[in-house]
């Protein structure tokens, strides 16, 4: 982890590597500086439309051929849109690399977006599928219970009428003004020399023109915001529950502490409310806490899925939990565990090229610094007892938490989930 190089060329774009010489696999990247957050509300959902378009081809490939080339190399070829970034990513043999690094840019400065009024097509029945999903869709109900209007709130997958009714010329305006050089990292772990991938990026990317119109900067979050409660009926078995509230930002010095504590309260099978509300009780088959990181904020929470029998005991149990984290977030043996599981995960995961292209596109694209393996661990074993009591009781006080929920009755809901979040009253949607 600590055998990486990074070049800045001339146009802004940034190539970072880290070489694995024991591979003869490459994980390959494109990370750009858009997703739904830098979206205004017109435009939610362009940056997912044009992840999807990207595939649809470019003035030298057409679509078909893009699947046929990666095919033939027996390659992986995927893209995905974050809160904040896109990227679009390939695992394929070195002996490839070049040909996949040729295609890649091509969907990625010169998309041809042809077929637009299909792939919309696609993109509403995924909306559609997302929308029948509530165990899914309970998370962005939380985001918009946590960040309220803010685009952080909203969710990636974008609104239907701006999908299906942003007309071409939009859409190309929109790739124009964030997917430039400066507004990228390109990043590979692997089987890969850097210098190689220097000179494969210096012909492909275009140059950067200063007078070039960027997006603007994402609005920023506030500090402190009004806990809410938020609440969408459906005729669904079970009632999907998420109770969260403003975390960490990425580069926040207490980050370690955040996964120690996620770990310790939802984040494993030996957590608190893992053993508490499911092998305890019974109350539920699905039940974790989570956690997110943005550039100047963050997101705790928790969900559960329960049947309505079981709604009032499992959030009681949940309400139980929460204070025990603020009162006693760990005992000797639970800090020891979650330290050995997450310093295990980290090692485990450096035998992924996939895992490390993504730390490194992601860190670099957010300016998070790359530590070396020995500097993680150093800060995992580095949290004490006494930083965790100080940061459950900041992000879990009680007056911090929104609660979401979806189910069949908004009185119901309201009534197990007041002890746990003093919000205002659900509104059935």
């Amino acid at each position: 982890m600590t055998d990486h190089r990074i070049t800045e060329l001339d146009s802004g774009v940034r190539i970072v590597t880290e070489a694995m010489p024991s591979v003869r696999s490459v994980s390959l990247g494109y990370w750009i500086g858009t997703g739904s957050r830098h979206e205004g509300e017109p435009e939610a959902g362009l940056s997912h439309l044009i992840e999807h378009l990207l595939f649809k081809g470019s003035d030298k490939y057409a679509s078909v051929e893009i699947d046929q080339i990666f095919d033939t190399m027996g390659a992986e070829l995927n893209a995905g849109t974050g809160k904040e970034s896109t990227s679009l990513y390939a695992r394929v043999i070195d002996a490839h690399l070049p040909d996949a690094f040729d295609v890649m840019s091509e969907m990625v400065w010169q998309p041809a977006f042809r077929d637009v009024d299909a792939e919309r097509e696609v993109i509403l029945e995924e909306i559609a599928m997302y929308e029948d999903d509530p165990q899914d869709k309970v998370f962005d109900v939380l985001g918009e219970a946590v960040f309220g209007d803010h685009p952080l709130g909203r969710a990636i997958i974008g609104r239907a009428d701006v999908v299906a009714g942003t007309p071409v010329d939009a859409i190309r305006a929109f790739h124009a003004t964030r997917y430039v050089p400066r507004n990228v990292v390109i990043a590979a772990a692997g089987a890969v020399d850097h210098d190689a991938l220097v000179e494969l990026a210096a012909a492909r990317v275009p140059g950067s023109d200063p007078a070039h119109p960027l997006a603007e900067a994402p609005q920023p979050v506030a500090t402190q915001l009004p806990a809410r409660v938020r609440f969408e009926r459906k005729d669904t078995e079970q009632y999907h529950v998420c109770i969260g509230g403003l975390g960490l930002a990425r580069d926040d010095e207490r980050r370690f502490v955040l996964r120690v504590l996620d770990t310790i309260f939802g984040g494993t099978s030996s957590s608190r409310l893992f053993q508490e509300v499911r092998e305890q009780r019974g109350l539920a088959y699905a039940v974790s806490s989570f956690t997110g990181q943005y550039a100047d904020t963050g997101q705790v929470g928790l969900y559960l899925g329960t049947r309505p029998d079981n709604l009032a005991p499992a959030l009681e149990v949940v309400a139980r939990e929460l204070e025990r984290l603020r009162r006693d977030p760990a005992s000797d043996d639970e800090l020891a565990r979650a330290k050995e599981n997450l310093k295990g995960r980290v090692v485990l995961s450096l035998e992924s090229t996939g895992a490390r292209m993504n730390r490194l596109g992601s860190h670099i694209l957010g300016d998070v610094p790359l530590l070396s393996v020995d500097e993680v661990i150093a800060g995992i074993d580095a949290v004490t007892r006494e930083d965790l009591l100080a940061l459950a009781g900041e992000l879990f006080a009680p007056e911090r938490l929104s609660a979401a929920g979806i189910g069949p009755d908004a009185d119901t809901f309201n009534a197990a989930v007041a002890p746990l979040a003093p919000g205002d009253q659900a509104v059935a949607a």
